[in-house]
């Protein structure tokens, strides 16, 4: 039997480091799936019971990469485990930043001010005369500026290496091998000036390094801010959640944190107060707002043997409940759970980056090699082929390549979680953008699932609703609700799925058959009209979804003059009805084999099978039915406007997608040559590894930046 696992890895800085810990953790026996979020850095990971979890964990660290432990709490996240060390490392990367940009400001002054002919700049003629006269103090500033960016940024050089010797080169290396370079020829020329050979003051590299250095810590830091926003959702949905409760000892009131409530703890809740956990109603009465979880504005009444749920809020009365669910089990820890998973899931369309992440870094060390050779031996100048080789080291760190991805899913599944839509995976909110055609169920998902007796044909209501108070049909009970006589005895009930229900009264066969018409004995002897009317958002959001150039089908199992009334309110043209549950799922790939990508859209239940096997399963529900594990999209509201929505998201989400795509293998198509020396054989500029190591930097953030722009999405448009 499978089992999947989440693991926090820390140490991973770009695409490379994440597509090694995926390939030393897949090719271990009894693991099926293993795929790496650099974004979220997390591992998810599925494997056999066979497979233990240390052997994992065993596999990452021999990668060179670290296995984080989450805080042991009663929670419902990893993303909450994980968010106060996020916080610290945030702090960590702008603490070096700040110390790297403080030494290598002056260091890049004093080293570029003697080549400017800009005589009035502050200190220009002492850093001048100090070049010229006295050329080893000119020297040893520079190292004495550059010694405590290399002390910050070091791990740059121990990870790059160790990198490089397990032959799995990454980011670090890239920049390590730059940098050090640069470091080496730097010495070799301070040496020659200690030794007499002051023309060698003309090729010192300190500042090419320790501005590197600089750059590359200024953009991790703008980077990590910019990964912490793409997480606000999920940290919105977490601070729902009380942080205490008042349980009920031994008849005394005891405040006691969250993670202390256990099942079975008695829980008081006073007017104004969060719900902490899901439990059951024991004593008094009030009205819960709920709008959290499925977006009705109005409060809930609520009285014993009511269940509620956690971070809602008691408006009213004062409750006592028995908790129910804790923790990881509330139908708050679902919902964060599902967009967790989400947003650490990859979309298809990441696979081409895979692919070449896989491959990049160490093609560039080759590319840049090569390159570097052939300059040194056309031109025989050591300092124009060292600046080349680091210009190409250092542009070609693929860390765009590997975020372009995840951080647009991270932002896309929190925008829809802030919006009640919850998308359980990269590969759902990729393939939604591609529906041209949406079947509805009728009963629940149209309509308000509330029907109401509009008519009685003959002496049948008392016989309906005897046998009717059997069933858990929403037409059984509206049947039910209408009559308020005595029951006759009913025998050997029977309800058959998408047909009716019958049953023996007073020595009778009574069935009541679909479109409510009743037999006796066979003999037609009534008929009792029940009509459900549409939601006030159905007629919309159809409309809205034909705007879109999206085909709209309903399909029930009601008679068809019943759904014809129904498809008419609402505007939908094209009608599937007296369907069977189970056929609903044959109609559905009947579609399919026409070419056409389908979504269905069901209450989760029923439509189970139909649910699955549409291309995209949309259930709609309130938020405690989230676990509907048959729909890869869920509705907490039943606003069906949130349809038309979701697939806007989606297109949104993926056009970030592309574009970050782009950019990256953009970015580096273009660097790379230009970095080679490209431009120069035609006469242009030589790029200085300095500005390719701001234009490293910068990618990466504008990728992240491109992607929290999915952030002004809004879900109904005015």
């Amino acid at each position: 039997m499978s089992k999947t696992e989440t693991l926090i890895i820390g140490g991973m800085h770009c695409a490379s480091c994440s597509a090694r810990v995926e390939r030393s953790v897949q090719k271990l026996e009894g693991v099926n799936k293993a795929f790496v979020n650099l974004a979220t850095e997390k591992l998810f990971v599925e494997f056999t019971g066979e497979q233990t979890l240390d052997v994992i964990k065993e596999a990452v660290i021999n990668a060179g990469y670290e296995v984080l432990e989450p805080k042991k709490t009663n929670t419902a996240s990893l993303t909450e485990d994980n968010w106060e060390r996020r916080q610290k490392e945030i702090n960590i990367w702008k603490t070096k930043a700040a110390i790297a940009l403080v030494f290598a400001l002056p260091l890049f002054y004093i080293a570029m001010a003697p080549m400017l002919p800009f005589r009035w700049l502050p200190f220009w003629t002492q850093i001048h005369n100090t070049m010229k006269d006295f050329p080893l103090a000119f020297a040893m500033w520079q190292i004495f500026l550059t010694l405590p960016i290399i002390a910050v940024g070091y791990k740059f050089f121990t990870a790059g290496f160790l990198a490089l010797a397990r032959r799995s080169p990454n980011m670090d290396s890239l920049i390590a091998t730059g940098t050090l370079a640069a470091i080496i020829y730097s010495v070799y020329n301070t040496w020659k000036i200690a030794n007499g050979d002051f023309t060698a003051v003309d090729y010192l590299y300190y500042e090419t390094a320790g501005v590197i250095f600089a750059l590359v810590l200024l953009g991790k830091a703008l980077e990590a801010v910019s990964k912490g926003k793409t997480n606000e959702a999920i940290k919105k949905l977490m601070e729902l959640a009380p942080g205490t409760a008042i349980i009920m000892d031994n008849g005394m009131e005891k405040e006691i944190s969250i993670d202390n409530v256990k099942t079975g703890d008695i829980i008081l809740v006073k007017p104004g107060a969060k719900i902490p956990v899901d439990g059951t109603v024991l004593e008094g009465h009030t009205a819960i707002d709920e709008s959290m979880l499925t977006g009705e504005s109005m409060p809930v009444d609520k009285k014993t043997g009511d269940s509620v749920y956690a971070a809602t809020i008691n408006t009213t009365g004062v409750i006592q409940f028995r908790a129910d669910k804790v923790g990881k089990d509330t139908a708050l820890a679902q919902i964060v759970k599902l967009v967790e998973d989400a947003q650490g899931s990859k979309a298809p369309i990441a696979a081409l980056g895979d692919k070449v992440s896989a491959v990049f870094v160490p093609a560039v060390f080759a590319a840049a090699l090569l390159t570097g050779i052939i300059w040194f031996f056309a031109t025989k100048d050591i300092t124009f082929t060292l600046s080349i080789f680091i210009s190409m080291l250092v542009i070609a760190c693929p860390c765009a390549l590997g975020l372009a991805t995840p951080t647009a899913i991270m932002v896309g599944t929190g925008k829809g979680a802030e919006n009640g839509i919850l998308i359980k995976g990269g590969e759902a909110l990729e393939a939604a953008h591609k529906i041209d055609t949406i079947v509805f169920d009728k009963t629940g998902t149209i309509t308000e699932g509330k029907p109401q007796v509009v008519s009685v044909e003959g002496n049948v209501l008392q016989l309906a609703a005897s046998l009717e108070r059997y069933s858990e049909h929403p037409i059984a009970k509206a049947i039910c609700g209408y009559y308020n006589g005595e029951y006759l005895e009913v025998k050997d009930f029977k309800a058959i799925v998408g047909q009716g229900v019958e049953g023996f009264i007073e020595g009778r066969k009574v069935e009541i058959k679909r479109g409510i018409n009743i037999y006796s004995d066979g003999e037609y002897i009534g008929k009792i009209v029940v009509s459900d009317k549409p939601k006030q958002s159905s007629k919309a959001a159809v409309s809205r979804l034909k705007e879109m150039g999206i085909e709209v089908i309903m399909i029930t199992g009601d008679s068809t003059q019943t759904a014809a009334a129904i498809a008419e309110q609402v505007g939908i043209n094209h009608v599937l009805a007296e369907v069977l549950p189970q056929d609903k799922s044959n109609e559905i790939k009947k579609l399919q084999t026409r070419g056409r990508k389908t979504a269905m859209v069901g209450d989760g239940i029923n439509d189970a099978p139909a649910l699955v096997q549409a291309d995209i399963g949309i259930a709609v529900g309130s938020g405690t039915d989230i676990a509907m594990e048959s729909a890869d999209i869920v509705l907490m509201k039943s606003d069906l406007m949130d349809v038309p929505a979701a697939i806007n998201l989606s297109k949104r989400t993926i056009r970030a997608i592309k574009q970050n795509l782009f950019w990256a293998f953009a970015y580096n198509t273009l660097g790379i040559p230009i970095a080679g020396g490209l431009l120069y054989l035609f006469g242009g500029p030589l790029m200085n590894p300095i500005f390719a190591a701001a234009a490293m930097s910068l990618s990466s953030v504008s990728v992240v930046s491109n992607s929290l722009r999915i952030k002004r999405f809004k879900a109904q448009p005015s």
